[in-house]
């Protein structure tokens, strides 16, 4: 399984909600919308994770990381990610995409990268227990 990982700073005159709200019901549907069909080619899971600074529980110094989101694509394969890569740069929709990213992005230049996962058994009986995502509001 590969997993590609961007770090994204929301544009300074947004508000975390109008963030939120945008690149739920606009830019994450862009692919869709201009027609690639799909939209994100043999992903398996696509999640942006929003951040909220927590104060640090040793020093209670609230230290926002610098991005408002964590967005993380999964593949099974290497060939399958390359293949969603070289779909993303395709010309006739390479202006769409940088366009819009522009209404919600500080930048286009954003961090991205492949992370390799390793788990650690913390669960009882030392097992590497499933975790269920929730929404807290």
């Amino acid at each position: 399984m590969i997993k590609q990982i961007v770090f994204l700073k929301k544009r300074d005159d947004m508000s975390m909600q109008a963030f939120m709200d945008y690149y739920e019901n606009q830019h994450s549907q862009l692919s869709k919308k201009l027609g690639a069909k799909p939209a994100l080619p043999n992903a398996q899971r696509y999640v942006r994770r929003y951040v909220t600074p927590q104060p640090n529980p040793l020093t209670g110094e609230v230290i926002h990381p610098g991005y408002d989101c964590i967005m993380e694509i999964w593949w099974n394969t290497r060939a399958d990610f390359e293949a969603a890569m070289k779909g993303l740069a395709d010309p006739a929709m390479l202006q769409h995409r940088l366009e819009d990213e522009r209404k919600l992005f500080a930048s286009n230049s954003n961090p991205v990268c492949i992370v390799e996962e390793h788990d650690s058994p913390v669960g009882p009986d030392n097992q590497i227990p499933k975790v269920i995502p929730t929404f807290e509001g």
